[in-house]
């Protein structure tokens, strides 16, 4: 459903927020541990995650990432930061032109299943218990 960079980067928000509650950053070599995956490629969803403003990056033997503090960061955030909107706004045929005005053969079909994907997203807070909490292997 998400691209290979988006799944990744909401499990590296997931990772990220579970050790905000030890009160300690994250850096990029023990995210790319945590969740397998290549570190080049980590470093630049984490410069994207920076730069879309959900995480803070910070230099130094203390340095590290943490999410934005004050901020309250969904799902919906993660994923527009690296997949855009496309998902949610894209014909699900791939269609160039697609609309209630000239809609593909499956567009209303998909239309709830959008806009329930997309309340789904948007009520999924990174900092909610039940993803910090949860024991899965995020590998």
């Amino acid at each position: 459903m998400f691209s290979r960079a988006c799944e990744y980067a909401i499990k590296i928000m997931i990772y990220i927020s579970a050790n905000e509650k030890e009160r300690r950053r994250t850096g990029l070599k023990e995210v790319t541990e945590a969740i397998a995956s290549p570190e080049a490629f980590t470093a630049k969803i984490l410069q994207q995650l920076v730069k879309s403003k959900l995480l803070n990056s910070y230099k130094g033997p203390t340095g590290g990432f943490e999410l934005v503090v004050g901020k309250e960061i969904r799902l919906l955030d993660v994923v527009l930061a690296i997949d855009g909107s496309q998902i949610l706004d894209a014909c699900v045929l791939g269609l160039e032109h697609c609309s209630s005005a000239q809609p593909c053969p499956v567009h209303e079909q998909f239309l709830l299943v959008k806009e329930q994907l997309k309340e789904t997203l948007l009520a999924t807070d990174i900092r909610d218990n039940a993803l910090r909490n949860s024991t899965i292997n995020l590998k």
